[in-house]
């Protein structure tokens, strides 16, 4: 390579590569913050009026018009060169310098834009102030990773909470689908294939005593996570345990939720300390390769959901109609959704109108600089907080604010930035283990976004035989809520009997029956028998296998399972007869509830399952 020509030589080079800027330019004191914090002390940085003549082979209008650098061998480069010399000592940025004396333009390029930045300082400042304030220093994530992880350790604590309280009477040996009659008969149907295509930890153990434990073993260890005892050897424990619980949870475990908190618990290792014990006194380095991997998470959770609604097809999200439906149509509404379906109908469509474009717009904002991207975070957790008041989506709402808020770097943070308060101790994942998981993240991710904007796409046929070997382990999924809006809502209430010509209805705890019965809160608890009974009504009976054991389980009075419901209308005695009954429900008016009392108003639909006795079964 031939040595590049220096603008000037001194005859007295400093002991140090020397960046000399103008201390009147205001742009420049900005970004010289960041160099200074890229190049540590390989660099050393004065202000032009600081020097006087100590360099007198320097023209003095020289420092008014570009950056200077002044080599330790006497070499003096100016402008973008100067600035692509000077970051070669922060690590990782020898490709700048690289580039400008190899590729060709690259320099004329690099030169133009700074003549632009040069002559354009007061313009160049605002655009700074609005893009990253006062601090344009690289961000760092101290604060917000240690809440990203005690957030992570709670989500989890709930999730394995509430499943366990729900446990027997889902999947336990006398539950609606007990574990232990799905694993045999899919090793039956898979046969040596089946621990890869179903991975849990019950091919072990089927028993309600080794459920328990899963449970049990989640919940300490989410605990520990929680204060920050060995967070990856705690993370990679969470991850195998809830997949676990998925796996056997069959349809009960099957909801968006479930695996993205799976996804996010995966992608969280690679951001996690490498520490026995997170302290605040004691940081580890960050992982920048891990916290990209968790706000692309982000950014393909929050994009797909806007986009699959207006590639549905779905008319109601063109014409802005959806909230017509949405409040008194979705699984489980509460009664700010009650409340927010009487509002006029311009606001709905507004409301409408700010979902798509805080889900197509705004997480085009995590990738940019400090202050948009800090009103990314308030506009998702705005729209979380939204979701969250008129519906009860399990820790879905608190899992999105826990990724938000990896968008506020330190310098958002009221007590400061942290990394120049303490010495870093401990260790991060090595940079070819990153590398080595963004080579199969990005194409799949990539392509997941894809068949949100195109549907009909076809998998090019490596990414598919790749991605059908990894999708069993939930690290890499698609999503979309509220794809077509649902505009009615069926109700089938379940209904027991003695004699066959008297019958009392069971009540659920919590979806809609009692139309004298406000909707209520009940997240981040998930009642999993109420949300599947609303996708029930959406189809026929032999549509969902659960449906019929859980009939059966009713004619046998199985405890766990009624302990599922508000109350059993059949406490000494089994019923001989349950059926189902199908009606349409719909919110009350508030003229209609001021005089009856009613939040809910229906009307029958006819017979979803005739009635049924346990010598049917038989």
């Amino acid at each position: 390579m031939k040595e590049k020509v220096p603008s000037y030589i001194v005859a007295q080079p400093p002991e140090n590569p020397l960046m000399i800027f103008d201390g009147d330019c205001h742009f420049c004191r900005h970004w010289i913050e960041r160099w200074r914090g890229i190049t540590g002390n390989a660099v050393d940085y004065a202000a032009s009026q600081e020097l006087g003549d100590r360099f007198s082979e320097i023209p003095r209008d020289q420092f008014a018009r570009a950056v200077v650098l002044v080599e330790t061998n006497g070499n003096v480069f100016v402008a973008a060169e100067a600035v692509y010399r000077s970051l070669q000592f922060g690590g990782g940025r020898g490709w700048l310098r690289w580039s400008y004396e190899h590729v060709s333009g690259f320099a004329r390029i690099s030169e133009a834009g700074y003549r632009v930045i040069s002559t354009n300082r007061t313009f160049a400042s605002f655009v700074s102030q609005l893009f990253w304030g006062n601090d344009a220093r690289r961000p760092t994530y101290f604060h917000a990773r240690r809440w990203f992880f005690r957030a992570l350790g709670l989500i989890y604590l709930i999730a394995f909470v509430s499943l366990w309280v729900q446990l027997d009477g889902l999947i336990g040996e006398k539950g609606i689908l007990p574990v232990r009659e799905f694993l045999p008969a899919a090793r039956a149907e898979l046969g040596v294939q089946a621990p890869l295509v179903l991975p849990t930890l019950c091919w072990l153990n089927t028993s309600n005593g080794f459920l328990h434990f899963l449970c049990g073993a989640g919940a300490i260890s989410s605990l520990l996570l929680i204060v920050g005892i060995v967070p990856v050897v705690m993370l990679a424990a969470l991850f195998i345990l809830y997949l676990s619980l998925t796996i056997a949870g069959q349809t009960f475990l099957s909801f968006q939720w479930d695996i993205l908190l799976l996804e996010t618990g995966f992608f969280a290792m690679f951001f996690a300390p490498l520490q026995l014990w997170t302290r605040r006194a004691v940081e580890a380095p960050l992982s920048a390769g891990g916290a990209f991997l968790l706000k692309l998470l982000l950014f393909k959770l929050i994009f797909m959901s806007g986009v699959v609604k207006l590639t549905s097809g779905d008319a109601c999200w063109l014409d802005l109609t959806a909230l017509d439906y949405h409040y008194w149509t979705q699984p489980l509404p509460t009664i700010v959704g009650w409340w927010a379906n009487q509002s006029p109908q311009w606001l709905k469509k507004i409301s409408v109108a700010a979902t798509l474009s805080v889900e197509l717009i705004v997480p085009f904002f995590i990738w940019l600089p400090r202050r948009p991207r800090t009103v990314a975070c308030i506009f998702l957790v705005l729209l979380q907080i939204a979701i969250a008041l008129t519906g009860n989506y399990s820790f879905f709402n608190l899992l999105v604010i826990a990724l938000c808020l990896l968008l506020v770097d330190d310098t958002v943070w009221a007590s400061g930035r942290g990394k120049a308060q303490r010495p870093l101790q401990g260790g991060r994942w090595p940079a070819p283990v990153l590398a080595s998981v963004m080579i199969f993240v990005l194409p799949l991710d990539g392509w997941l976004i894809l068949t949100g904007l195109r549907p009909e796409a076809r998998w090019p046929r490596p990414l598919a035989i790749f991605y059908g070997h990894i999708e069993s382990f939930r690290i890499l999924n698609g999503y979309g809520l509220f794809r077509v809006m649902t505009k009615e809502r069926p109700e089938i209430v379940l209904e027991g009997s003695a004699d066959g010509f008297h019958w009392q209805p069971y009540d659920f705890k919590w979806k809609p029956g009692d139309l004298r019965r406000p909707p209520r809160w009940v997240a981040p608890h998930q009642p999993r028998l109420d949300w599947q009974m609303w996708f029930a009504a959406l189809g026929t009976y032999d549509q969902n296998n659960w449906f019929l054991p859980l009939t059966r389980r009713l004619l046998e009075n199985s405890e766990p399972v009624t302990r599922l419901l508000a109350g059993n209308p059949f406490p000494d005695a089994s019923p001989r007869f349950v059926r189902a009954q199908l009606y349409a429900y719909e919110f009350a008016t508030p003229d209609e509830r001021r005089r009856n009392g009613e939040w809910w108003k229906r009307q029958a639909r006819g017979e979803y399952l005739p009635p049924v006795s346990l010598a049917d079964f038989r």
